[in-house]
């Protein structure tokens, strides 16, 4: 059974004072005697009193909150986003409120209406595909909106992230350089960035006259995944001398499983992934992997996010933070 939450209330009615007075206690300290101050805190702290924000944010037209739409909670690509998020606006004062919609537009939908219901003072979307009625709904709402993890494509208001097109190209490119003949592409997802990293390899594999092959899968992203995906490659494709993983996780994966059937690596088996985790730039070999800087892309989008709520206005619709190639040892 829920407990009920205590109330101004129920705080007035202990110190024997008004709710009004309570809530401009509360909101205000400095409004009230330090003697019913000093009453009014200790019996909310005796009660265990939560402040309900909403009806405050939505009655004001500032709510200092930050809408964060984040399509998943277990990569950490979007785990050091926020971090970067973070170093911006908490010393501002502003905290974050996210909302998880699973790579889905249509959740993205509901969840960025969910958020813009609290007043918040500006989003960072982790798409750059909506629906129309997520566009028609920011236009409404008319407040600062940024878009990240990609630089390609045209945004709503402003961008801040990377070409991943560019990115995979290059990364197979050297993969061709080093002499790889058979690379194939293993995607995970088939958000609209594994499908910009598809681009990049097959414009690499054609421009060297190879053969692309992709193996698709629309399962999360998992060491798992990677390894079941590397089988099917050894077991289905045996010419393959290379393969471009959409991330990391899917290339730590398939790099344990080369292990398992002592694939060498990178002799027989050359491997990349994409984002330069942690976990592949330990493992020895290191992981090949694009570094692409995340958590200065959840920075800059936080930065160019609070410079517009300030009414500071925005020069560059798309800030492209680049990425580096890392060879490491395993192509």
């Amino acid at each position: 059974m829920k407990h009920r939450r205590p109330t101004l209330q129920d705080i007035a009615d202990r110190v024997g004072a008004t709710k009004m007075t309570v809530s401009r206690c509360l909101r205000t300290p400095d409004a009230v005697s330090e003697n019913l101050r000093q009453r009014i805190f200790a019996a909310a702290e005796e009660l265990g009193y939560i402040p309900n924000r909403g009806p405050d944010m939505l009655s004001r037209s500032t709510s200092r909150a930050i809408g964060v739409l984040l399509p998943s909670l277990t990569n950490q690509v979007f785990a050091d986003v926020i971090m970067g998020i973070e170093k911006v606006t908490e010393p501002a004062g502003y905290h974050l409120m996210m909302s998880h919609y699973g790579y889905s537009i249509e959740t993205e939908e509901r969840s960025l209406a969910s958020l813009l219901s609290y007043n918040v003072d500006g989003v960072i979307l982790s798409e750059s595909q909506h629906t129309q009625r997520t566009i028609r709904m920011l236009d409404t709402a008319g407040i600062p909106a940024v878009e990240i993890m990609d630089s390609r494509t045209r945004p709503f208001q402003q961008a801040v992230g990377f070409d991943n097109v560019e990115a995979s190209y290059d990364m197979v490119c050297e993969m061709i350089r080093r002499g790889r003949q058979q690379v194939l592409y293993l995607a995970v997802r088939l958000d609209a960035r594994t499908l910009q990293r598809q681009e990049g390899y097959q414009r690499a594999m054609a421009e060297h006259g190879l053969t692309p092959q992709t193996l698709r899968i629309t399962s999360r992203s998992s060491y798992s995944v990677g390894a079941s995906l590397m089988a099917s490659v050894l077991e289905e494709y045996p010419e393959t001398d290379g393969i471009f993983c959409t991330n990391d996780d899917v290339a730590v994966g398939a790099y344990f499983e080369c292990m398992k059937r002592g694939v060498k690596v990178p002799e027989q088996m050359a491997i990349a992934g994409f984002h330069g985790h942690d976990v592949g730039q330990v493992m020895s070999p290191r992981l090949a992997s694009v570094i692409t800087p995340r958590e200065a892309v959840g920075e800059r989008a936080a930065y160019e996010l609070m410079g517009r709520i300030q009414g500071r206005p925005f020069e560059k619709p798309i800030i492209d933070l680049g990425y580096r190639i890392e060879a490491g040892g395993t192509i």
